[in-house]
């Protein structure tokens, strides 16, 4: 730990000192205490672009064209500007130095929507390693599709969905991947989650989960497709059956032939039921019990069970995914934390249900609550998404938690609310370390690690040092330097924070398409 708060003496201080083993990454961190993003310049001028986020190792600020046809992307530089007074931090910024285009350089402007596409400005993954992007495209969607070819009543539609994999050092197009008259969840990432070279897609409308592998060449190669099938041959084998069965009637043994689309659940479906059915048995010893058992909380509730989609997955590792189980209502609205959902985590190797939750399990929470950076999956390679805090690393993030816990008049319900995170939406954190809630303490409802957009405020968010709690270290104001004129316009706002460099965006918008007022926050 510093003995000092001034940055020189800290300096000195890191030369004749040895960090304590595993706290070197830490101990450097504390030096982002000095250095803040402390001024800024209001109401920049920039394109008129959609701003989406920085890339977790900072080489690049990705953002799309507001008629949603193109990408844009940017390499964030620093501002330089000579002054010929003494003190140059008396004066005011120079005109040119106030521009968009001081702090970033256009790299190039990809097209990447045909005709009747859109991009979807919420959709992007980042593959450190490879510096490889996961952009998304589609047309409209069909809210009344006719359900065919064993896709799920209610579930709407969409005729082109299509996934880019660009490489971002020139914007070249390595792969892609379009998905016909489905439906995949593009909103904040939410249908489709990346881990190492593996990529996840979930498609609603015929509950698949689509497992790719992103090759170092940039090719997007199929490993797997789990749903109505676990294993790979499981298609090849019932395949085989039915011919059997076709020649069997063709030689007189039968007289009609079962409809094979309609008289087999699902792969995973069939594997929950049984890990349900095998739980319930192992729970009682007494047959007439058990039987009593299976009739209460299997038999029961089957239909509910059968009734159940996909809603979302996420990676635990190469080998195990979370699964999101819940109604077909659920599954399509834009506020899930209403309906009632499932947690099932299963094996790809084994193809089997190894745990199983309801969203309302003591358990489940118990687990989320000591265990939360095992939720927060990121790649091996990205070292900057191994220092957000959580519960599970921070004592001051979890001593908030067990604040709202203790305020919660229902705890069932509470940890309902708590569980309608999981699965986390993949990237959907930024690794800023301002951020870091042991370093820094500021107003959650205003501005946190998560990428959402929040309502705007006219008053400055403060960021306040977790170490000398009556220490202002900077404050951040979105829109307009004098506030807004107009009260009663809702506006909302997003913040960009570069994981490195003490620079962050803040974009606040109007609901009525007016244009966004950026403003940029750096150390000068």
């Amino acid at each position: 730990m510093f003995k000092s708060n001034n940055v020189t003496a800290r300096l000195f201080e890191r030369q004749i000192c040895t960090p304590a083993p595993g706290t070197s990454i830490h101990r450097a961190r504390r030096f982002y205490e000095n250095i803040v993003p402390s001024y800024t310049i209001y109401d920049v001028e920039c394109p008129d672009h959609s701003f989406r986020k920085f890339t977790d190792d900072g080489l690049y600020l990705v953002s799309f064209s507001r008629n949603h046809q193109d990408l844009v992307v940017y390499r964030p530089t620093w501002l330089t500007f000579s002054c010929k007074e003494e003190d140059c931090d008396t004066h005011d910024l120079p005109l040119k130095a106030r521009k968009f285009e001081s702090f970033f350089t256009q790299l190039y402007s990809v097209t990447l929507a045909s005709s009747g596409e859109l991009i979807c400005k919420d959709f992007f993954l980042y593959m450190e390693s490879n510096q490889f992007g996961l952009f998304a495209t589609s047309t409209a969607q069909i809210h009344d599709a006719p359900p065919i070819g064993g896709a799920i009543q209610g579930v709407p539609s969409v005729e082109k969905i299509t996934f880019h994999l660009l490489r971002l050092e020139d914007g070249a197009i390595l792969d892609e991947r379009v998905f016909h008259n489905d439906y995949v969840n593009l909103a904040h990432s939410i249908g489709a989650f990346l881990y190492d070279d593996l990529l996840a897609i979930v498609s609603l409308r015929y509950q698949r989960i689509h497992i790719l592998q992103i090759r170092d060449s940039g090719d997007l190669v199929d490993v797997r497709a789990i749903g109505e099938f676990c294993h790979e041959d499981d298609e090849l084998f019932l395949n085989s059956n039915s011919q059997v069965l076709v020649n069997h009637v063709g030689n007189g043994f039968h007289r009609s032939l079962p409809e094979l689309e309609t008289s087999f659940l699902s792969g995973i479906k069939q594997r929950l039921l049984s890990f349900i059915f095998r739980g319930i048995w192992n729970e009682e010893t007494d047959q007439t019990m058990r039987v009593q058992c299976l009739k209460k909380k299997f038999y029961f509730h089957f239909q509910d069970y059968i009734d159940l989609i996909i809603w979302k997955v996420q990676f635990l590792d190469r080998h195990h995914l979370l699964i999101k189980f819940g109604s077909v209502d659920g599954g399509v609205s834009r506020n899930a934390d209403s309906h009632p959902s499932f947690f099932a985590v299963y094996n790809m190797e084994t193809t089997e249900i190894v745990a199983f939750y309801q969203n309302s399990a003591d358990e489940l929470y118990f687990l989320f609550e000591l265990f939360s950076d095992h939720f927060h999956v990121s790649s091996k390679s990205s070292l900057h998404m191994n220092f957000m805090s959580s519960h599970s690393n921070n004592i001051h993030a979890l001593e908030q938690l067990r604040c709202t816990k203790n305020k919660a008049t229902n705890f069932s319900q509470f940890v309902k609310k708590m569980m309608a995170s999981l699965p986390f939406s993949c990237q959907s954190q930024s690794p800023s370390p301002y951020f870091d809630q042991s370093l820094f303490r500021f107003d959650e409802k205003l501005i946190s690690a998560i990428d959402r957009h929040r309502q705007s405020t006219d008053h400055p968010i403060k960021f306040i040092s977790r170490r000398q709690p009556n220490i202002l270290k900077f404050k951040m104001k979105p829109g307009p330097e004098a506030g807004s004129t107009d009260g009663r316009t809702k506006k909302i706002c997003s913040f960009l924070f570069h994981p490195i460099l003490p620079l962050a965006l803040s974009v606040q918008q109007t609901l009525f398409l007016q244009a966004s007022v950026v403003n940029i926050h750096f150390r000068r």
